[in-house]
């Protein structure tokens, strides 16, 4: 199992040998630290590997942080599961990934806000005409005297409400470049988040 973790820089193109243009995100996958490993046998109980990037200012840091991480102000902890290899204390960097992996990102969305039912759920709205006045992005009836609901609002009936900021995972992303003098990576496709999203990379 191949992980790290990787900020997004932005989206490009990338032309195959053979003319073909590819989108591509590019990502800068700073070498991580493995700060913990979990195993079946310990107290644990599964597989894992915990790792840590960047750096914060000590004092910025709770102690119950600084002693896990031995006195390191990491600014990202995470965990990836899955058994390895690895010791506490090693390091991983973007080259650990090879030209033609195909690998999943995990990270969180851009956050929208709160939101209407047009935007956040595709609604057509209501006619433009008709008599109709202040209704053209109004979601219409929501519930009923009878049907499926039996007068009430059924559970997960789509709504306005709060949009993004969720976690989202793409599959069966392929890595087009590998940059390890300037810790970068291009993969295919497109990623969650803004610029500057952490987002974690594994590889299938």
């Amino acid at each position: 199992m191949k992980f790290t973790l990787a900020t997004k820089v932005g989206m490009t193109r990338i032309y195959t040998e053979d003319g073909r243009a590819v989108a591509g995100t590019i990502l800068v996958a700073e070498p991580v630290t493995v700060t913990q490993v979990k195993t079946m046998d310990g107290k644990d109980g599964y597989n894992a590997v915990q790792v840590g990037q960047g750096s914060r200012k000590i004092k910025n840091v709770t102690k119950a942080v600084l002693g896990h991480t031995k006195g390191k102000g990491y600014e990202t902890i995470k965990e990836f599961k899955g058994d390895t290899a690895l010791e506490v204390g090693s390091e991983i960097s973007v080259d650990t990934f090879q030209v033609g992996d195909m690998v999943r990102v995990s990270g969180l969305t851009k956050g929208k806000g709160f939101a209407g039912v047009v935007k956040r759920h595709g609604f057509h709205g209501g006619p433009r005409t008709h008599g109709q006045k202040h209704s053209e992005r109004e979601p219409g009836s929501i519930g009923g005297s009878g049907g499926r609901a039996g007068g009430r609002v059924a559970k997960g009936i789509r709504m306005a409400g709060r949009m993004g900021g969720d976690r989202v995972t793409v599959m069966n992303l392929k890595v087009l470049v590998v940059d390890a003098a300037n810790n970068q990576m291009i993969v295919s496709g497109a990623v969650p988040g803004r610029r500057g999203t952490v987002l974690e990379v594994v590889s299938k």
